[in-house]
């Protein structure tokens, strides 16, 4: 069950009848949405009927902005007893039978190609930390290898390990449909698409799906220090894992962990219809504006400053002075995404080093020796 955060209460003049934007901001908060369950702010309903018993009187309200900031309760909280991550509790000749619980279309029409948010049920058996992945393995044989079964296919896993239900019974995958047109014709080829990414994007509540895992530890969020900063650089479905660790951070209510230090996503997608869980990251930035930074390059909308297309890179170099302090005092940074993400901002970062003064090399050798540097490419 969503619960509110204890609220203290602050009296204001709110002149009802007269100021109709001050009416529109506070009177009509939005509800807040979780995942299924819904947390609607208690007063907004009883200021409604307020509203018409003192047409033009002062009333006394809760400040809007505590009021927002709800966290949901978590169970079982024995997950938080483990000292170790788990790792390949189920292996690819001996897979868990899950359950789809539901599969939902995440970017909008003019969005290239179809990514989903697909909401798995493991029965608390396949029990994973933040940034861990499952393997996937679809129906059918493998064709290379005629009467055996697909290789496993990894995904990062796109919750906390409490999973959408916050019930640590399910787990959600960011999949995006793999499709291949024809150079020549460039029409679609269906007998070339992506097995296992089309498969899971085609399943329906109640469909099974084998998986294996959990594995992977090069993203698992460190949480020695709460008030440490966290630098989050995603090109597509590679924002699964920092999902994940913001919705631990600003959504759940964990007693055992308490953030309260600063979270800075950077998200590349082709445009603004492409926006993964951009009402989420939203949200936060709203509710913890010193907690939480959100910055988007979207290439085919956006120009970086020498008016070609914005990627995550020219972001990167936008903040770079910053950045490289936060890295000198002890920031971690992650990156998640296609493997050809790298090669750009290794570059970046390298360039923005040398006009620094610094040497790369050393500079990456020895975020790597500190354990500063996460990446997880595919």
């Amino acid at each position: 069950m969503a619960h509110m955060a204890s609220l203290s209460q602050v009296s204001c003049a709110v002149p009802v009848a007269n100021d109709s934007c001050l009416r529109r901001s506070a009177f009509k908060t939005p509800k807040l949405s979780f995942g299924d369950k819904l947390c609607a702010p208690a007063f907004s309903l009883e200021l409604k009927s307020r509203n018409k018993r003192f047409k033009s009187q002062y009333v006394v309200c809760m400040s809007v902005q505590q009021a927002s900031r709800s966290k949901v309760a978590v169970t079982p909280l024995e997950l938080e007893d483990a000292k170790e991550p788990p790792l390949n509790l189920h292996k690819p000749k001996e897979p868990y039978t899950a359950t789809i619980v539901s599969v939902e279309r995440l970017v909008g029409l003019k969005a290239p190609g179809e990514t989903c948010h697909i909401v798995i049920d493991h029965g608390g058996n396949v029990p994973y930390w933040e940034g861990q992945s499952y393997g996937v393995i679809p129906p059918g044989e493998n064709p290379k290898k005629p009467g055996n079964p697909h290789n496993v296919r990894l995904y990062s896993i796109a919750s906390t390990r409490y999973g959408d239900s916050f019930d640590g019974k399910t787990a959600s995958l960011c999949v995006r449909r793999a499709v291949y047109y024809d150079p020549e014709t460039g029409k679609e080829d269906p007998s070339k698409a992506g097995i296992c990414s089309n498969y899971l994007c085609n399943s329906k509540p109640g469909d099974k799906v084998l998986i294996t895992g959990p594995s992977g530890k090069v993203m698992l969020l460190p949480e020695e220090d709460p008030n440490a900063t966290h630098i989050m650089i995603a090109t597509g479905t590679g924002i699964a894992p920092f999902r994940g660790y913001l919705r631990r951070m600003f959504m759940e209510d964990v007693p055992t962990y308490k953030f309260g230090g600063l979270a800075w996503l950077f998200l590349g997608v082709a445009n603004t219809d492409s926006l993964l869980y951009d009402d989420e990251f939203t949200k936060y930035l709203r509710d913890y504006p010193d907690h939480f930074r959100y910055d988007k390059a979207l290439s085919r909308e956006q120009k970086n400053k020498s008016g070609g297309k914005m990627y995550v890179q020219d972001k990167i170099e936008e903040y770079s002075d910053e950045i490289f302090k936060l890295l000198d005092n002890g920031a971690h940074i992650y990156f998640c995404g296609l493997k050809g993400m790298m090669p750009g901002i290794q570059d970046t970062l390298k360039r923005v080093a040398e006009q620094r003064g610094e040497k790369w090399e050393e500079k990456l050798s020895q975020l790597k020796k500190n354990k500063q540097w996460h990446v997880e490419v595919y």
